[in-house]
């Protein structure tokens, strides 16, 4: 039964062949048979959910549901719902519990959706293997001894495992498309303003985007729909009309022109990489597509560019936690002064504490024209690549990651290395750009690696259309762990 997808299950539903408490218990038994494996969630309410599953129900029986209602879905810890914790993964919020919930959830439990937990995540979002979680690392669900990738790493695990239908992530440098490479399944960047930040926890404000994640293109289309909205509370809302992001579903792509950079088809991915790009432009091709070579000539400044910035806003964005208000608090400290410092040596880990310590190096006086002023250039000159690309194409096919998924640890003490396997998912956050990862074949060592599409702005319904039809004419999206 936790085999089916959203679709699947919300028709299910619907016809009234399942309850939306049967669901929800069979998911739940399932969390806590293989959970312990994984680690891919952290927090659980047994008692929240089935609540939750009961209303829905009721509403199907009066007839009032709509799609999601009773569907399931899981929650990257760095979304605050009232009366779940909300920890980001660390130490530093480990006893809160959240007293509002974010827009982005809120509209998904207005559409009837079940939460079934919280899932880890990389301390406050700042990694790319979901190894700084304060909770342990979560494993890969096609093999333990492998990251599942990160931030969302736990979200990703967990629709990879079947132990939900979809979940929440949030990408900020790549953090929704790698893990989806890494773990095989579907995961969309929206462009950047399309959906609430209210009540999402904040890194790196400028970059921040939440996102759906599940096992096919379809069905992150469908829970797009719901997600996106104008919302006055976040001042980064884009006010647009609502659209409907399954538009292009069934659209053609005979004619359409997919752009190839040359940046990345050179030498930094790996041959097996390589061989799913070629599976993902035959399949293009078969179906009438024509690829076209690109140029996205700041490539390499991307990674510098993304470090510093996001650096910078994640020093400004953690300073509130000063254990005065909520949070962690040090047991022992002298003065107010000491208090602070206690209280954040103990609540944050190493890898926080890097960037916090970059961020307010490069904002320092005497270093802020030097590197966050440049950084603030080189961002633009990025944006302004992908511009000159789409005046040639309709959008861009490139890898989400260098490599399948490392073995854990061979990255973690290596912060250079893991800042690498960013290279190929950092501009689209620079630009503010649409991208999404579906799944394109395996590794030789049967590990999943994904491939993405990118878009320019607003462009969602057309590469959620483009994945769907190749999700269509190939099975890769379909298969699960052992």
């Amino acid at each position: 039964m936790t085999q089916y997808t959203l679709k699947q299950a919300s028709q299910l539903l619907q016809s009234k062949q399942i309850s939306s408490v049967e669901l929800a218990t069979e998911y739940l038994a399932a969390i806590a048979a293989q959970n312990p494996a994984i680690n891919g969630y952290i927090t659980l309410d047994q008692d929240k959910t089935l609540a939750e599953a009961r209303a829905a129900d009721a509403h199907i029986a009066q007839g009032n549901a709509t799609a999601l209602t009773g569907v399931p879905i899981a929650y990257k810890d760095i979304f605050c719902q009232t009366g779940w914790r909300s920890a980001c993964s660390s130490k530093m919020l480990d006893n809160f519990v959240s007293p509002y919930t974010a827009t982005v959830v809120q509209n998904l439990l207005d559409e009837g959706m079940v939460t079934l937990g919280r899932t880890n995540m990389d301390e406050f979002a700042m990694g790319s293997t979901n190894e700084t979680s304060f909770y342990g690392a979560t494993k890969n669900p096609w093999n333990p001894e492998h990251v599942p990738g990160g931030s969302s790493g736990g979200s990703a695990a967990v629709v990879a495992a079947r132990l939900a239908p979809a979940a929440l992530g949030s990408d900020t440098g790549g953090s929704i498309r790698q893990p989806a490479s890494h773990c095989g399944i579907t995961g969309i960047k929206p462009t950047y303003g399309t959906v609430s930040r209210f009540g999402m926890v904040a890194y790196a404000s400028s970059f921040d985007q939440a996102g759906p994640m599940a096992q096919t293109a379809e069905d992150c289309a469908i829970l797009l729909n719901a997600m996106a909205s104008f919302d006055e509370r976040d001042s980064t809302s884009l006010e647009r009309s609502k659209e409907d992001y399954t538009r292009d579903l069934d659209k053609p792509l005979k004619g359409m022109k997919i752009g190839l950079p040359k940046e990345y088809f050179g030498e930094g991915a790996d041959a097996d990489v390589q061989a799913a790009l070629q599976n993902v432009i035959n399949l293009l091709k078969a179906q009438g597509a024509e690829t076209i070579e690109v140029s996205l000539p700041q490539t390499a400044l991307s990674i510098p560019a993304y470090y510093v910035l996001a650096s910078a806003e994640a020093s400004t964005n953690l300073s509130r936690y000063d254990g005065v208000r909520y949070g962690h608090r040090a047991a022992q400290f002298g003065d107010l002064e000491e208090m602070y410092s206690n209280t954040r040596a103990e609540g944050f880990g190493s890898e926080v504490k890097r960037r916090i310590m970059i961020g307010t190096y490069v904002l320092s006086h005497g270093y802020y024209d030097a590197y966050y002023l440049k950084a603030q250039k080189l961002r633009r000159l990025v944006a302004n690549d992908f511009q000159t690309a789409f005046t040639q194409c309709d959008f861009i096919l490139a890898p989400t990651a260098p490599t399948a998924a490392p073995k854990l640890g061979s990255d973690i003490h290596d912060p250079v290395q893991m800042y690498l396997s960013d290279i190929y998912t950092i501009a689209v956050n620079l630009a503010g750009l649409p991208a999404l990862t579906l799944p394109a074949g395996f590794s030789g060592s049967g590990l999943p690696i994904g491939v993405q599409f990118i878009g320019n702005h607003f462009s969602e319904a057309k590469i959620l259309g483009a994945a769907h039809q190749v999700q269509l004419a190939s099975d890769w999206h379909t298969k699960a762990p052992a």
